[in-house]
């Protein structure tokens, strides 16, 4: 179930992102549900490969140089998806991931969490 969620938060702050950034466009909405997918893994399995090698400049940045990570996550879910586009790295990436970690946490915070599971019922 958490899956779903991620992959349905991920949908809707990639279309948000294309709605309000010129630079980012795909051809449907199944480009856009492969971009969902894409991001997902991108941001779970080479986000924390990337946040671990520029830990250095991402503590000397205070965390800025995570908006710049997420937007290089953007950039190479562009490559690997042939019709999402991201055509800029400074304005359409930069703008478009700080568009989808805002549309990414207002939903999670407004979506119920899911209990975890434990051998002890209570």
């Amino acid at each position: 179930m958490r899956v779903l969620i991620s992959l349905a938060t991920n949908f809707a702050a990639l279309w948000v992102a294309a709605k309000l950034v010129e630079g980012i466009r795909y051809d449907d909405l199944w480009t856009l549900a492969l971009a969902a997918v894409v991001f997902g893994l991108v941001n779970h399995l080479v986000r924390p490969v990337l946040i671990l090698l520029a830990l250095p400049a991402v503590l000397l940045s205070l965390g800025l140089v995570l908006l710049a990570i997420n937007a290089l996550m953007l950039l190479l879910t562009d490559w690997v998806v042939p019709d999402f586009e991201v055509t800029d790295f400074f304005w359409a990436a930069v703008l478009g991931a700080l568009i989808v970690w805002v549309v990414n946490m207002a939903l999670q915070s407004i979506l119920p969490e899911e209990r975890s599971r434990g051998l002890v019922r209570g």
